[in-house]
């Protein structure tokens, strides 16, 4: 290799630190870390995510993913004064792991200046994620502990983002994670997820926030790449229940796809994007009532997080 294709391949003057083998590309490390801020921005206008005025919660979990969402909208957000960012954590009671997440988002929304609210499952729902698990494995009825940690994140992220009276729920979902959610809707053959799990998503109800997804088109080892390249500290420890999930599978198949054949997650991911409004035209969507039980929006008498809790009770 000579000497001028050892440099990086954007400003051609330093050393490389990172190769995008699906590109071509040779960055060094402040034109890596710039490219994922302009890569981020450039998602935010071609999906039109954000208004100049937004009052946006950024769900921040202390992984990676959020942590990096986290920095690279606060540095945009401080070229839009209009804007505003509250920082919203899930606490889902998971004894051992989820305490340090806790500390790191704590302590990144202080450095940052960024306000922090944090709701918990044991004050929503009367039980810590770990005191459901132990209730479904006394029960043996067949769910995983994903399965009922989804559901119940979802709608207390959405609780949330209603408390700081939020606009938009911009979450941290990278490519590898828009890839695999489209691909377990598929297996599953849910058109209606298919259709409805998107970079921004419909305003279907008053009190559903609409959500956000800014890095989905940045590669998962990016966004980790990103944190480690500025010093950002993240929980790197994998959550004792994901082993459980069939999300793991599919990511175990999309990531020896993309090491024979780089841009595979790219291609995939643009393949479901083109399909979309295909799959919306083919499904109905159904009115909104209120649920029976805590009178959050549902598309039957109970919405999914009651009807998942009433069969543990």
């Amino acid at each position: 290799m000579s000497s001028a294709s050892a440099k990086c391949t954007l400003c051609k003057r330093k050393e490389p630190f990172f190769s995008r083998v699906y590109s071509g590309e040779r960055l060094c490390k402040g034109c890596f870390t710039q490219s994922i801020e302009d890569k981020v921005r450039g998602t935010l206008v071609r999906y039109k995510m954000l208004s100049y005025n937004d009052r946006v919660a950024v769900a921040v979990s202390g992984g990676k993913d959020s942590i990096t969402l986290l920095e690279v909208l606060a540095k945009m957000e401080r070229k839009y004064p209009r804007a505003t960012l509250i920082a919203v954590t899930v606490d889902e009671g998971i004894a051992g792991y989820r305490d340090e997440a806790l500390e790191i988002a704590e302590a990144t929304c202080k450095r940052l200046r960024i306000p922090h609210c944090t709701v918990t499952f044991k004050k929503l729902y009367g039980y810590t994620l770990d005191e459901i698990v132990e209730r479904i494995r006394q029960r043996g009825n067949g769910l995983t502990p994903c399965a009922f940690c989804g559901v119940l994140r979802r709608k207390a992220m959405n609780t949330a983002a209603l408390e700081v009276k939020a606009d938009k729920l911009a979450t941290g979902h990278t490519l590898d994670d828009e890839v695999q959610t489209s691909l377990m809707n598929l297996f599953h053959g849910d058109v209606a997820k298919l259709a409805s799990e998107k970079p921004v998503t419909d305003i279907v109800h008053p009190r559903l926030v609409q959500k956000v997804k800014p890095m989905c088109e940045i590669p998962e080892r990016e966004s980790a790449l990103y944190a480690f390249a500025w010093g950002f500290k993240f929980q790197s420890t994998p959550c004792p229940y994901a082993g459980e999930a069939l999300r793991n599978d599919i990511r175990a198949l999309l990531n020896r796809m993309e090491e024979r054949h780089a841009g595979t997650k790219f291609t995939v991911f643009g393949s479901f994007e083109k399909l979309r409004p295909a799959l919306a035209g083919l499904h109905q969507k159904g009115e909104f009532q209120l649920c029976k039980l805590c009178c959050e929006p549902a598309a039957g008498e109970l919405c999914m997080a009651c009807q998942l809790l009433k069969q543990i009770e």
